[in-house]
Formats: structure tokens, C-alpha cells, sequence
């Protein structure tokens, strides 16, 4: 009986060791999606620019339009990537479950957030709070990227992070400017499309 209970407790710490070191060693798998993000965003806040500087002519109206649209189009790109990452070694392993998680909530949370704001300006007519949106996204993205680092241990997610921050800081000193979707755009580039395109060389080959 001893015997018995020595040997599951060993089993036990062998299967914990497996999967604390399957978590540290599994590639993260959210890259194609920090790409989809980068360059429809990116796009996105080049739109916001040219419309809010004057560059092009329109109904305000379209603004909402384009951001719907990056919405959809995003959506849709996640879709299909998170089913082309289900399929690729590593999937389920503790450190995905834990930064797909982290990125998913910080995800809805831009996206309430941003609803909460349009409802705000809608309510009292006045649209100033939206300018906040890139530092508070900004700033989201931020946090997402400490989390991978932690969980991945890899350091220069850590310098992404901290890109994040200052571009939040830079957002918030260019409020009520129009260079503040040009900033944007560009730190989509850096701590989206950049990163991601990175974590993609790192990803194993998809499970036949």
C-alpha cells in the first residue's frame, strides 16, 4: 500500500513537471492574430486620420463605419485563425490557455469600452472622450504583452510592453490632435503587426 502511494505521488510531480514545462517551452500561438490586428487597426486609424484631418471629405458618419468595419473584419480573421492555431502543437499547453485568455478579456474590454464611449457621445452629443481610445487601447495592449512575457519568458515581450506604455502616454499628450491616429497606427505597427510577425517564425507546423 505504501508502495502504491509512493508511486502516485511520483507520478503526480513527473505529469505537474510535464505540464509546467510543456507551458514554458510551447511557442505562443496568437501571432497571426497580433498581425490581423496590427494591419486592420493600423489601416483603420490611417482612415481616422485623413478623415479627422481634413485630408478627405465626409459625413462624419463614416467614421463609425470604418471602425465597424475593422470590427467585422477582425472578427472574422480571428475566427479562422483561432481555428488554424487549434490545429498547430502546443495548442492547449498552459501558457496559450493563459495568454489567449489575458488577450481575449483585455479584447472585450477594449471593445465594452469603446461601446461605452459611443454611447456617452450619442447621449450628450459630444464626442471629445473618443480621443482617449488609443491610450486606453494602447495601454491594454500593454498589459497583454507583460502577461505573454510572464507566462512565455521571453524578455522582449517586455520591451513591446513597455512600447505600449509610452505610445499610451504619447496618445494622451496628442489629444485633440489629428496626429494622434498617425501615432496610433504606427505603435499598431510596432506592438502589433512587428511582434506578431515574430511569433510567427517561432510556430511549429500545423498537426496533419
Amino acid at each position: 500500500m505504501t508502495d502504491n502511494r509512493h508511486s502516485t505521488a511520483h507520478d503526480d510531480i513527473a505529469y505537474m513537471r510535464a505540464m509546467a514545462q510543456e507551458g514554458r517551452q510551447a511557442p505562443l500561438l496568437n501571432g497571426p492574430i497580433m498581425v490581423a490586428a496590427g494591419l486592420i487597426f493600423g489601416v483603420a486609424n490611417l482612415a481616422q486620420w485623413a478623415i479627422v484631418s481634413g485630408l478627405v471629405v465626409v459625413d462624419p458618419i463614416v467614421m463609425l463605419w470604418v471602425w465597424l468595419t475593422a470590427g467585422v473584419a477582425f472578427s472574422i480573421a480571428l475566427f479562422f485563425l483561432i481555428r488554424r492555431a487549434s490545429r498547430k502543437p502546443g495548442f492547449g499547453s498552459t501558457g496559450n490557455r493563459a495568454v489567449g485568455a489575458a488577450w481575449s478579456a483585455l479584447g472585450f474590454g477594449i471593445f465594452v469600452m469603446w461601446l461605452s464611449l459611443m454611447a456617452v457621445g450619442f447621449t450628450s452629443r459630444n464626442w471629445e472622450l473618443m480621443w482617449a481610445m488609443p491610450s486606453i487601447v494602447a495601454t491594454t495592449y500593454g498589459t497583454a504583452w507583460m502577461v505573454s512575457s510572464a507566462f512565455s519568458s521571453q524578455r522582449w515581450m517586455t520591451v513591446v510592453g513597455l512600447i505600449s506604455y509610452a505610445g499610451a502616454i504619447a496618445c494622451g499628450a496628442l489629444i485633440g490632435n489629428p496626429a494622434i491616429y498617425l501615432v496610433f497606427s504606427a505603435l499598431m505597427v510596432l506592438t502589433g503587426l512587428v511582434p506578431g510577425l515574430a511569433l510567427m517564425r517561432e510556430e511549429p507546423a500545423e498537426v496533419i
